[in-house]
């Protein structure tokens, strides 16, 4: 569709792809924010698999970084009816038992795991291309996973509070 609309009315159109962005105020009910708040509160955390899934995280920054580069970019000259598919994300892939492990070693809590068998239909692995995004839009990741986990887990205890 976007293709179409580029074509059929001479826009210049950015299609973002975002890998598994996390920040403040992320959603209680996804992994990074889930597992923060386990952890905290001493509970166990339920990992499916054996942990080596990985993810590509991106920092909520990089994301916004992204999204402002992509806006600017649909607004330089060029060929008219263009419609770019274009990956942001954090540049990393990143273990599942890395990521809580990470986490329980930022907050300085014990680590319980849950094991559970694979979730149906969960992929083992995400990981952005990044590419175009760096050739078209300039970007590139600025926040890897250890400084953006502190700095989730910072604002997590400043909003609800340090749990010992």
């Amino acid at each position: 569709m976007a293709q179409a609309f580029a074509h059929l009315y001479g826009l210049q159109i950015a299609c973002l792809r975002f890998f598994t962005v996390y920040g403040p105020r992320q959603r209680p009910d996804l992994a990074i924010h889930r597992f923060t708040r386990l952890i905290a509160e001493g509970q166990p955390v339920r990992m499916h698999g054996d942990g080596s899934s990985e993810r590509d995280y991106t920092y909520i920054t990089d994301c916004v970084d992204g999204v402002l580069s992509a806006v600017e970019w649909t607004g330089r000259p060029r060929a008219a009816g263009v419609a770019e598919p274009i990956n942001i994300g954090g540049g990393e892939r990143v273990r599942l038992d890395r990521l809580i492990d990470l986490i329980g070693r930022t907050l300085r809590q014990d680590v319980r795991i849950e094991r559970h068998g694979d979730q149906p239909g969960d992929v083992r692995l995400t990981a952005a291309d990044l590419r175009r995004a760096e050739r078209e839009l300039g970007y590139r990741p600025t926040v890897g996973i250890e400084e953006g986990i502190r700095l989730f887990v910072r604002w997590y205890e400043a909003t609800h509070g340090r749990k010992s």
